[in-house]
């Protein structure tokens, strides 16, 4: 890598405290470029770390860290603190198998004091952090970095309007606004944002409350009130006041002249206080800082040139053919809208935004929203579809039980990144779904084996008059091109594959392509078993009579997943043949590249052959 001889030095934070701002302008810029060139080897996020560089720098400058908590929402934006804290030779492993995390985690350093990767939890654990220090008579604060995207959940207002009656802690809000989530930013917040940093008017009651900081404390109040009086005549920006804080800003939040001051300022306060910085996704890089989105989350690529256009590939994503089929499906059904919570790229829902506009919702990272405004929609008679990642659909699990299943509703969920998804780690896996999906009443549960009979199941829920799931994996298929036909599957009924002798493989999913394998070489009978709920009861039960040993395959928790349920099903036969279960075991699941994530719990080919050994050694 190239030389970075101001930012080598830096070892610690404490390394930064010794430092005068114009040598911190060089580290910026230093950071800045080790940044660009790193991630282009290892992949990860890159738009979100670019744009916190100097906000990074100032925050470990002015607070006396690890002893006070900076604890970052989301964490994707976390590189530049990771190598600021003694991590910058770890960062060419970056979120690769036996390196360290793209987002922050408390077992990987004293610096991470809260682990993230989930939105919006950012003030509520440091909320917790001040009252513990309060209790414990500690003088430390707690600062909580939030963007704007993540402003968006109702988590963050909870935790708004519980930190805004405790005029004694030393909280801070840092409100990282770069106008964007991960997709284009939506919602009222967003406008008033927008609205509150346009007029000239509120830079005129900026510059007042800017003055406040530096006055005698008489004085101040004044001039807080009137601050006051001026941003509540001509902006919504005393909406965080209301709930008890102090607001300052808007400020640049690449200026260190102008963040520096600021929070050495803010330190010496007692009580919440709600800084709002202004950044730029991308900042210093003029390729991410035009297309952002493109450059938020990367695989490797050459920095010099660019992202470059991909070679078109045969095979399908299993998130193109669901956004292809809603797309035809909204074509032949008026009734049929879409929802995201802030992730239309990721979920496959650009085509449909632009060609079904009056049908398309983004509603924010409000997961649990989400999910009731779909309620809501099928109560009316229309036919919502939540495209929805499955990690974040633990989110909105109440919901999902309480205003869907419980009412019976006909609401359908494309769920994306079932299994293990690779490099985002245990917070991004889609680990427990199955399990969490079908114990609940009324829901229908499928999982697809390969793409076409993704497209058959995204269109068999529709056609199915209840709430019901399809849960696929991240990637491509096995390049079964979707058929533009569609035809509804029998609800409940699975399928043999191959008839084999003596073992059967009962695959769910992603994990029918294996069992295929494994079959060929101890002659199993394969059965793609297809739905999870309502299980094929009758299939199993003919399996069980017809071999010695019944093998479940998931890509899922095994512990409270489908293959207990295929064995709560076998105790009732007459014919009781030896049951192994194979899944993801008891235990969060790290980052690194799918296969060897998938051979590091023993659901590859060899895993499966030798598990199967092991209790049939014949």
């Amino acid at each position: 890598m190239a030389p970075y001889p101001n930012l080598e030095r830096i070892a610690k934070p404490a390394d930064l405290r010794t430092r005068d701002r114009h040598e911190l302008a060089t580290i910026a810029n230093e950071l800045r470029a080790f940044l660009i060139e790193s991630v282009s080897k290892t992949g990860g996020h890159l738009s979100s770390n670019l744009g916190t560089v100097e906000l990074t720098i100032a925050l470990h400058h002015v607070f006396n860290t690890p002893h006070d908590r900076i604890v970052w929402d989301v964490g994707h934006q976390t590189y530049g603190h990771k190598v600021l804290t003694g991590r910058r030779e770890a960062m060419g492993k970056l979120r690769h198998w036996g390196g360290i995390s793209g987002f922050p985690r408390r077992c990987e350093s004293e610096y991470d004091t809260f682990g993230t990767a989930h939105s919006s939890t950012s003030i509520s654990a440091a909320l917790g952090m001040a009252v513990a220090a309060r209790a414990r008579k500690e003088e430390r604060h707690a600062i909580a970095v939030i963007g704007d995207g993540a402003m968006s959940a109702g988590m963050a207002f909870e935790a708004l309007n519980n930190a805004g009656d405790m005029e004694d802690l030393n909280l801070l809000v840092v409100l990282n606004d770069n106008e964007m989530s991960i997709s284009p930013p939506v919602g009222a917040l967003t406008k008033i944002l927008a609205r509150m940093l346009s007029g000239s008017t509120y830079n005129t009651a900026r510059r007042v409350g800017e003055k406040v900081l530096g006055m005698a404390p008489p004085v101040a109040e004044l001039a807080r009130k009137v601050e006051e009086y001026a941003k509540g005549m001509i902006s919504p920006g005393t909406l965080f006041e209301e709930f008890g804080f102090r607001y300052y800003g808007p400020i640049d939040g690449h200026d260190l002249d102008a963040l520096i001051p600021t929070l050495n300022n803010l330190k010496k306060l007692k009580g919440p206080q709600f800084l709002h910085v202004i950044t730029r996704k991308g900042q210093g890089y003029k390729l991410a800082e035009a297309d952002p989105i493109l450059y938020h989350g990367v695989s490797k690529f050459d920095h010099t040139a660019g992202i470059q256009a991909a070679k078109g590939s045969s095979t399908l994503t299993y998130t193109q053919v669901f956004g292809d089929w809603l797309c035809d499906m909204a074509k032949a059904d008026p009734r049929i809208v879409g929802i995201t919570p802030a992730m239309r790229e990721g979920s496959g829902l650009v085509r449909f935004a632009q060609e079904y506009p009056e049908r398309y919702f983004d509603v924010g990272i409000a997961e649990q929203h989400a999910v009731t405004f779909a309620a809501g929609l099928a109560c009316e008679g229309l036919v919502p579809v939540v495209a929805i990642y499955s990690t974040f659909l633990q989110r909105a699990y109440d919901q999902l039980i309480h205003d869907v299943a419980l009412q019976n509703l006909q609401v359908v969920f494309a769920i994306d990144r079932g299994g293990l998804v690779g490099a985002d780690g245990a917070t991004h896996h889609g680990a427990f779904d199955l399990s969490y999906l079908s114990c609940i009443p009324n829901m229908v549960v499928m999982a697809p084996a390969d793409e076409n009979e993704c497209r058959q199941m995204l269109y068999t829920a529709v056609r199915h008059e209840g709430p019901s799931a399809v849960r696929y994996p991240r990637g491509g298929g096995s390049g079964v091109a979707p058929a533009a036909e569609m035809t509804a599957l029998p609800i409940g009924k699975g399928e043999v594959l191959r008839s084999g002798t003596r073992i059967a493989l009962l695959a769910f999913g992603s994990m029918v392509g294996v069992a295929r394998e494994v079959a060929e070489e101890i002659d199993a009978t394969v059965a793609n078993m297809r739905f999870v709920k309502p299980l094929d009861e009758a299939l199993v039960a003919a399996l069980a009579a017809d071999h010695d040993v019944l093998v479940t395959l998931e890509e899922n928790a095994v512990v409270g997943g489908v293959g207990a349920e295929v064995a709560r099903i076998v105790d009732g036969l007459e014919a009781r043949p030896r049951i192994l279960r194979l899944g993801l075991p008891d235990h969060f699941i790290d980052h690194g590249d799918q296969a060897r994530l998938l051979a590091s719990v023993g659901l590859d080919k060899a895993g499966i052959l030798a598990s199967i050994a092991r209790i049939d050694p014949r």
